[in-house]
Formats: structure tokens, sequence, C-alpha cells
């Protein structure tokens, strides 16, 4: 998989901020490394300790866990969630988009490793008839599984969805994929909720990487400091209360009595018990002056309060303490993971965080969402993302626009039906980068200087 084009793609698609502000800042890339380590990281710890998995018939396969952390982001479109959110709005009576269906898609499917023969026996990724004969990468139907984050079909037309945005799932001309998932990886007619346990740990590890690295890279920007943390708007921790809230029903139902405590002064004192140490300690030497008894408390307060300050600049500024701090915490996170059992299919026993990490995890991941993603300048970047897809879909679906596919998109698309040039469409889209996206709106609309020279 790390050999493929989708995979190195992924180094030109922005996580947080856009790679060309800094060569510092996490792309999709590096980010699915990091999920690829942690998830790893916590196959190995449960094949040690958990119970479920003492035995050698049901220990944990450590490589499709690594293996569902690199691939995980593949199906991400240009310019994040706000091109996500174009191309669905684009494809919303044609079977819509979102990220995770369209990984399943990318390695089952668009990959150009393998192909089904054809009935000459030639390898052709679309037969005369038009039935598709595309393996992707022709992976396990287990490695599959590890992909499969929502266990439930995204209608076709937008009349049918029971939901308004981006819906999670898997395409509708997957079905029949997902099926044969469930029947290889089970072994028999299952009627329940599909999620395997490799899968599990992959959501659980981005959770980690999400709330740790991201804010890491927010603190050398310059964007958050530790202690601007502990000065936010009161509408930020709120909101941040609010999406934990929403969380907890369906990942911790025995807590759904503590909801009405899950408010904004809850994330407040979360944020001081995971900067409590490197914030708060205050040194010896500041505590000796403010033994002495000719200090007045106004002057202790500000010899406090200099010294914090002095250690939030030093959290945000220097490498050495950052790196130290993101690492501390990401080791914490791995000691609190709970394994869940499944009744009858150990394939599907699923691990969560204990809640207190939970909480922790929720509240970093939140803030950095809120304050910074959320945030004017980020919006006007990706509200221009999606400005640019929306625009480059139009002219391609638009009369005679498949002429500007490359040829073997093109190809897919002739005398093909409506349904499949618009999935095609959206999947040479989809792939873009960033930085590709761009460069092709200004090709059609004028924003670069004109060429043939460079292939589409």
């Amino acid at each position: 998989m790390i050999h493929s084009p989708c995979f190195r793609r992924l180094q030109g698609k922005t996580q947080v901020f856009p790679g060309n502000e800094s060569d510092f800042y996490r792309n999709r890339l590096t980010h699915s490394l990091e999920v690829a380590q942690i998830a790893k990281s916590i196959a190995i710890r449960l094949n040690a300790t958990a119970s479920q998995f003492k035995r050698k018939v049901f220990k944990i396969e450590p490589d499709i866990v690594e293996f569902a952390g690199l691939a995980h982001d593949l199906g991400h479109p240009p310019f994040g969630h706000n091109g996500e959110e174009a191309l669905d709005e684009c494809m919303r009576n044609h079977g819509g988009f979102e990220g995770n269906a369209q990984t399943l898609r990318i390695v089952a499917h668009l990959e150009k490793k393998a192909t089904f023969p054809s009935l000459d026996r030639d390898f052709l990724p679309i037969a005369t008839d038009h039935m598709d004969l595309r393996c992707g990468l022709n992976l396990t139907f287990r490695s599959l599984a590890a992909l499969l984050k929502y266990d439930r079909l995204i209608p076709e037309r937008s009349s049918d969805r029971e939901e308004s945005g981006v819906m999670k799932g898997y395409y509708a001309e997957d079905a029949g994929l997902v099926s044969m998932i469930k029947q290889h990886v089970l072994g028999d007619d299952f009627s329940g909720e599909f999620k395997t346990i490799e899968c599990s740990i992959m959501d659980i590890a981005d959770d980690i990487a999400y709330s740790t690295y991201d804010l890491e890279d927010n603190f050398k920007a310059g964007f958050l400091t530790p202690m601007s943390l502990f000065s936010l708007d009161d509408d930020i921790y709120d909101a941040v209360a609010a999406t934990i809230r929403k969380r907890i029903p369906k990942q911790y139902p025995e807590k759904i009595t503590l909801l009405d405590k899950i408010e904004g002064d809850l994330v407040r004192k979360i944020l001081y018990t995971i900067f409590n140490e490197v914030l708060f300690g205050v040194g010896d030497e500041v505590k000796s002056i403010m033994r002495a008894r000719n200090i007045e408390w106004s002057a202790k307060k500000m010899l406090v309060a200099a010294e914090v300050q002095a250690l939030s600049y030093k959290l945000a500024n220097d490498g050495y303490h950052r790196v130290k701090f993101t690492s501390s915490i990401v080791q914490s996170f791995l000691s609190g993971i709970e394994v869940v059992a499944h009744a009858t299919h150990p394939q599907l026993h699923q691990v969560r965080l204990e809640f207190e990490t939970f909480l922790f995890v929720e509240v970093l991941k939140n803030i950095t969402y809120h304050a910074i993603i959320r945030s004017p300048g980020l919006q006007v970047v990706e509200y221009r993302g999606k400005d640019i897809v929306t625009a480059i879909f139009n002219a391609v679906a638009g009369s005679d626009g498949t002429r500007l596919l490359p040829d073997d998109f093109r190809a897919i698309c002739r005398g093909a039906s409506e349904m499949v040039k618009m999935r095609t469409i959206c999947d040479f889209i989809a792939g873009m980068t960033d930085r590709y996206a761009f460069e092709f709106y200004g090709r059609l609309y004028g924003t670069n200087h004109l060429t043939i020279h460079k292939p589409l």
C-alpha cells in the first residue's frame, strides 16, 4: 500500500494547517504514519495484557492494524472537510461522497494494481459491457474490514437520507463488497453492527493522534499557547462540552447519567489537570521568594503569573519540552484503553478509552477544532477550497466536460451511465492534492499561465 500513488498524495493534503505555510506542520501522510504507529502499539500491548487475546488463535494481527492506520485517510479529498462537503453536495443525487467510503473504494477498486481478467483474458479496468473489473490493491477481506468504520449504506438519492450534511457509511455500489467482507470475516450470516477489532483500534489511535499532535502543531504555529487555552471564549468551552455529550450515549451508554455534568467548567478543569504539572508546578526559586515575609500578596501573584507565563512560552516554543509533553500525553492515553468483548464474535471485540481518558482526549481534540479549525483564518482557506472543488466538478460534469479528464478517467466515462460518469468525475477530483486542485482550477479559470505541456 505504501508504494501506491494514493498514499504518496497524502503528503499534499492538509491535516490542520496548509503545507505551504511551514515544513513543520503535519499533513495527511505524516498523520497517517503516526496513527499507524500508535495503532500497532495498542495492538501489541493488548496482545500482551488483555485476557481476550491471550490465546494464539485470538491474537490481534498488528500488521493489519498498522495497515488500517496507514490507509484510514486515503479517501480524504483536497481541502479537508470542506472539500468533502463540496463533493457530497455535487454528488447528492448520485450516491453522495464521504471520506471513509472513498477510502474503501480506493483500496478495493481505484488503485491500479489488479483487475479481474475479462472474458478474452485481457486485463482491463472496464469490460466492453461496462462491467467494472478493477480490484484495487487486491487486499484480503480482513484488511478491507479494518477500514469499514461505519456500517451503513449511503443512499443514492438525497431525498432518501435521514440526516443533512455528509453521511458517514459506504457507497451503494459497494454494498455487495461489504456483504462479502462480512461473510468472509464472520463466516456466517450476521445482522448486528459490524466493526472489527482492528478497525476499532485504528479509530482510537486516530483520536489520540488528533488530540495531541495537532495541538503540538498549534503551539508551534503560535495560534495557541498552553496558557491561552485557559482564556478562550466561554462559547468554545461550551461547544467542546456539547460535542462530548453527543458522543457519550453511543460509546458509554452506562455513563448517560453524567451528561448534565459535561459542561464548560468541566472542560476547563480537565485542561488544568492536563497542564497542571508543566505549568502550575511553580519552581523552588519562586516558592522561596514567596515565603519571604516582606513580599506582599499582590507581588506573590505577580511572581506566580510570570513563572507560569514563562513555562507556557517554553512549552510552546522549546521543541524538547514540547515533544516531551506530547509524548507523555500519548503514553498516558495508551495506558487508558479497555476492551469491550463481543458475546459471540471475537472478531468484533471493541476497544475504547477508559471514560476519564476519553474525556481528556475529547477535550484536547475539540479545543483544537473549535478554537482553531473553526477560526476565521482557517475558515477563509477552507471556504476557498470548497469553492475550488465545486467549480472543478461543475466544469467537468458539464456539457462535454469529460474531455477535461485524463485519458484513463475519460475512457471509463465513455458510454457509461450517468451514475458511473458522475462517480468517476468524483473519483478524479477526490484524488487531487490541495496543490493540484488549485493548479487545475487555475488552468480552467485563468489564475495560472496556460500550458499544454503539464500532464493532467
